[in-house]
């Protein structure tokens, strides 16, 4: 036991002892401290992604067909997987739920629409329209004694009064004004001289006060002519893509407790209705002026940045000040004179025109962003619509079916929604949330309604179904040829509509469905949530078995792979993380081979000695050993401290996420990382084996040193 202790005395004396000993310990210190912090930041990411994914669409777990060509990405939205559908939901619901740790299971489907808003006029005459449309309650006298019919409402179209109809057509004609002024300029710049003659002419027409002054006497025909040959000159028009996902509304949010309404409300239970995300609503739907003010603000007193050193910043207030049409055609003359006033107020300017005022008050920098930024929420937000859509109105979504077909739904936005701690994360708030019954519609899939619907139809319009490879002789062959002569004869209204002549309609925003029928019906697949996550593999594998004992035909992934090409970033985090480690203490080795090599030819006399006065191999072996090891450790241990103490600060003042992937990885604004025991133990222990292994050859060799040679060698 004493020559143990005199091995460790010996080592700790010699720590210190040369310059060798010192680089060997900056090495083992430095690869300790970046694994230690590395593999707590990793699996403090890990985790944080895991909250982030689980908690906004995927749930623990997710189960689809078996037999899809794809599995389910659900943040891949740029490429919607190919997936088979569950044809229906309330017969895997049950046996799924049997599990004593499943919590929910909520059926889920992902796809992409279409959004097509008209432009800024298209808008004005929208309101136009619908304020000279002759309803219950008119208090203003009609324009015509035969209104357009189709516009004829069922009681719940109300005529605004005349102020109000003479203040926008005075906008529209405002805007009229504002294109042929536009148009004007084009046509002096213009390559070829002049633009669409026609084009002229009806600006002409529109701008003219013969048009404005017969207005009211045939208010639908002027609007139809503003509609098809003005409106289109605008080309600010926007088509929105809009990523969201299918689902029982009410079990999403009971389940998904991160799930938070910011404007308007929940949908009701068993109602048709979609939640926009709070981020694509800003993004997609806000006034872009209004919008990049939003961005320039949030740079500066959130991420402390400045205008004056920020490119991005720049490019948006170059943006702003270039685009100011957005709000000039958004202001009735009234609106327009008071935005004047008010700009030229805070600019301290005698200038008249809106467009130059706009641009000279969107020119910021930091020292009046903030100020400016108050004035245009305060005084002249009120002055325009900040948002083309609001909770309340309905939102046409258009969709490619699996067949390659288009189909299209009228779906009430009933507010925004966010994820708790999410809320600026493009990824958790690329996808907004759609009722089951609207998706099940926009992907295509033929319903048991559809279905009898159809063959109602066939029987009643007398079809009839031919074979294929009688298809010839059916149509065309002999006496009993199922061709008809078509004839020229009057519609009976009334019998074709069952004795009215008006087409009955139903409203399916109002229509309110069972809980029976949003469960039977089609899934894309189906997120599982669990009471103890910690079980998550125990209860996959129990699931399984339940699939194939009932033949499901479902297959059954945890929440990483059911998140795509996004769940697969923290295994290639942690990969990048141990090749980097891998490659410093192959370095390491190396280096500490040699040194130590070094350092041991230049203690030969010293050895040498110690076997003359009868130490024997072994003795030498374990000194040399012993010092290695024991530098390694004294070094690893202090790595490990600053490593430690580092990641300790780390989640204190957290990590802040300078992009909205960074926030969606964090699981919010900033990342706190925990110290990890398990990097503590790794370092420790590739620490122990690294140096070890660098010095075995160095203490073979010493061995191999006879005491007269070394006694006689001056190195």
């Amino acid at each position: 036991m004493s020559w143990v202790l005199l091995l460790l005395q010996t080592s700790f004396r010699n720590i210190f002892s040369s310059f060798l000993n010192m680089v060997i310990g900056i090495i083992i210190l430095v690869g300790t401290f970046f694994f230690v912090v590395g593999g707590s930041l990793v699996d403090s990411m890990d985790k944080s992604m895991s909250r982030s994914i689980i908690g906004s669409v995927a749930g623990n777990a997710q189960v689809y067909e078996a037999s899809s060509a794809d599995s389910p990405a659900l943040f891949d939205s740029w490429q919607i997987p190919d997936l088979d559908p569950i044809p229906d939901f309330s017969k895997i619901k049950g046996p799924l739920m049997s599990d004593p740790n499943v919590k929910a299971v909520v059926p889920e489907g992902v796809n992409t629409a279409i959004v097509v808003y008209g432009n800024t006029i298209d808008q004005v005459l929208e309101k136009l329209r619908k304020a000279v449309s002759p309803g219950a309650g008119s208090t203003m006298e009609p324009a015509q004694s035969n209104p357009d019919p189709r516009h004829e409402a069922s009681g719940q179209m109300t005529r605004q009064p005349k102020p109000v109809v003479e203040s926008l057509k005075a906008h529209v004609r405002q805007m009229v004004l504002d294109i042929q002024t536009d148009m004007g300029k084009v046509n002096r710049i213009a390559s070829n001289g002049s633009f669409d003659p026609d084009a002229a002419e009806n600006l002409k027409k529109a701008s003219s006060d013969n048009f404005w002054n017969s207005f009211d006497r045939d208010p639908f025909d002027h609007l139809e002519f503003l509609e098809n040959k003005i409106a289109y000159l605008i080309p600010d028009s926007d088509q929105i893509f809009l990523s969201y996902v299918g689902t029982d509304l009410d079990a999403f949010a009971k389940s998904f407790d991160r799930m938070q309404i910011v404007d308007g409300q929940m949908v009701p239970p068993g109602h048709r209705g979609i939640l926009l995300s709070k981020y694509v609503y800003e993004e997609m739907f806000k006034l872009k002026s209004a919008h990049r003010l939003d961005q320039i603000h949030e740079a500066l007193t959130e991420k402390n940045k400045k205008i004056s050193k920020d490119p991005d910043l720049q490019d948006l207030v170059k943006q702003n000040k270039l685009q100011t049409r957005e709000i000039v055609l958004q202001l009735d003359p009234l609106s327009g004179q008071k935005a004047v006033l008010i700009l030229q107020t805070t600019l301290n300017s005698k200038e008249t025109d809106l467009s130059k005022l706009l641009s000279a008050f969107f020119d910021t920098n930091d020292s009046d962003f903030e100020a400016r930024y108050k004035i245009f929420y305060d005084q002249l937000a009120p002055l325009v619509e900040l948002y083309r859509l609001k909770p309340g109105e309905l939102l046409t979504i258009k969709a490619y079916t699996k067949s390659g077909s288009v189909e299209a739904v009228n779906v009430k936005v009933y507010g925004t929604f966010q994820f708790k701690g999410l809320e600026k994360s493009g990824l958790a708030g690329g996808l907004s949330l759609m009722d089951i019954m609207s998706f099940r519609d926009l992907y295509g899939y033929v319903t048991p309604d559809k279905i009898a619907e159809t063959k109602s139809l066939e029987k009643a319009a007398g079809v009839k179904f031919v074979a294929r490879d009688q298809a010839e002789a059916d149509l065309f062959g002999g006496e009993t040829s199922d061709v008809e002569q078509s004839q020229q004869k009057a519609i009976n209204d009334k019998a074709e509509m069952g004795g009215s002549n008006k087409v009955k309609r139903v409203d399916l925003t109002q229509q309110v469905y069972s809980q029976e029928e949003i469960d039977k019906g089609v899934a894309m697949g189906a997120a599982i949530l669990l009471k103890d996550p910690s079980q998550l593999k125990e209860t996959m594998k129990r699931l399984q078995a339940v699939c194939d004992k009932n033949n499901l035909g479902l297959k059954v992934i945890d929440w990483q792979k059911a998140a795509g090409n996004l769940g697969q970033f923290v295994f290639v985090a942690k990969a990048i993380l141990y090749f980097a480690t891998a490659i410093i203490f192959v370095v390491a080795l190396v280096i500490i081979n040699n040194a130590v090599v070094m350092a041991t030819l230049q203690r030969m006399r010293e050895i040498g000695t110690m076997r003359a006065i009868g130490a024997r191999k072994s003795f030498v072996l374990a000194m040399v050993l012993t010092e290695t090891v024991v530098l390694g450790m004294v070094f690893g241990a202090i790595g490990s401290a600053l490593g430690s103490a580092f990641v300790v600060f780390l989640n204190h003042a957290g990590i802040p996420a300078s992009n909205d992937f960074l926030y969606f990885f964090f699981s919010g604004p900033r990342l706190y990382p925990d110290l990890n025991a398990g990097s503590l133990i790794g370092a420790f222990f590739v620490v122990l084996v690294v140096t070890c292994v660098s010095a075995l050859y160095p203490a073979m060799m010493a061995t191999k040193v006879s005491p007269i040679q070394a006694m006689a060698s001056d190195e």
